[in-house]
């Protein structure tokens, strides 16, 4: 099962190497493996759960309105981009819809415990638990990894002491990397370079918590793609953009060089060894190489976006996905 919002292009893609390797789509006659994609925004406005326990047995249907499927029969399930219950749209109330969301939240979680299916990258709760940078950054020190000095804070007290202990240069970063609102537009906080500016306004700082590490000098940063034990590194090198400079995430594409990258053998165990152990078969994480040649570790993107990879870095990480779905990624 392919659990994603329509038009996700990484599914499709996925989809078309699962295609490639001899599965068809569910409903489609002849040989091969059936492929679900289905979206839970379609529950349950649009889709039916059933999880019924009688006699002894337990029965878990998924009706899409155009297939029935037994869930005990699913082997492997991808999260990729689901959207999220959605109640049906003579549902108007603002409260009731939340409502109906909330119970179709706590349904969906209890019936895929349920299941006997391997997961990619893991369920709902395996993904929120792994992507907190608290717990994930303090795992990757753990397993050796090198990692800034870092701070989680809203203590506006603690400013001033990070930014002298960094020598002046300092970087402050969004807990949670989600989008929000500025003035009703969509907005997004990228790593922000501390100047002497934000320490008279540091009493602002207790308002929400934030991250704070010492700047890292970089010679490329590397998004690192783990797919079970399979290891996909691409470097962006940044130095020739101003804008993309502190935070590759400004993307900008005509300036900023992306490729694969040859990790050390020690590295990219290291790199498959914390996805599995933060409990998951799936991460894209993200680390500079310093100009002295040192690993450092950034943060672990519990459900990370690819798609850049195999487009601009050439790395076949739709195919090592589609690999793992339908045979756990043995050759």
């Amino acid at each position: 099962m392919i659990m994603s919002a329509r038009g996700d292009g990484a599914a499709e893609r996925v989809l078309g190497a699962l295609l490639r390797r001899g599965a068809r789509l569910l409903g489609d006659d002849g040989p091969g493996v059936p492929v679900l994609w289905w979206d839970n925004g379609d529950f349950p406005g649009a889709s039916r759960i059933t999880a019924e326990l009688a006699g002894g047995r337990r029965r878990l249907l998924l009706d899409t309105g155009e297939h029935t499927v037994d869930l005990s029969e699913v082997t492997a399930v991808w999260r990729s981009r689901p959207s999220g219950p959605r109640p049906a749209a003579e549902v108007t109330e603002d409260s009731h819809r939340e409502h109906a969301r909330l119970q179709s939240e706590v349904l969906l979680d209890g019936v895929w415990s349920l299941l006997g299916a391997r997961w990619l990258p893991g369920t709902r709760a395996d993904e929120l638990r792994a992507h907190n940078k608290v717990f994930h950054l303090a795992r990757a020190a753990a397993l050796g990894f090198a990692v800034p000095d870092t701070i989680y804070t809203n203590d506006p007290a603690r400013l001033a002491p990070a930014y002298e202990a960094a020598g002046g240069r300092l970087v402050a970063k969004q807990i949670a990397a989600e989008r929000f609102r500025v003035d009703g537009e969509p907005h997004r906080a990228y790593t922000t370079v501390v100047g002497r500016r934000h320490l008279t306004s540091r009493h602002r700082l207790r308002h929400e918590p934030v991250i704070l590490q010492p700047y890292v000098d970089k010679a490329v940063e590397l998004r690192v793609i783990v797919v079970g034990e399979r290891v996909l590194a691409a470097e962006i090198d940044v130095s020739g953009s101003a804008t993309a400079r502190d935070d590759w995430r400004h993307y900008d594409n005509d300036r900023v060089r992306y490729g694969p990258h040859e990790l050390p053998e020690g590295v990219a165990r290291r790199c498959a060894e914390l996805v599995a152990d933060v409990g998951l078969t799936y991460a894209a994480l993200d680390l500079i190489v310093t100009p002295g040649g040192e690993y450092v570790f950034l943060e672990l993107n519990s459900n990370g976006a690819w798609g850049f990879v195999e487009l601009w870095a050439g790395l076949p990480v739709s195919d090592a996905i589609a690999a793992w779905l339908m045979d756990g990624g043995k050759p």
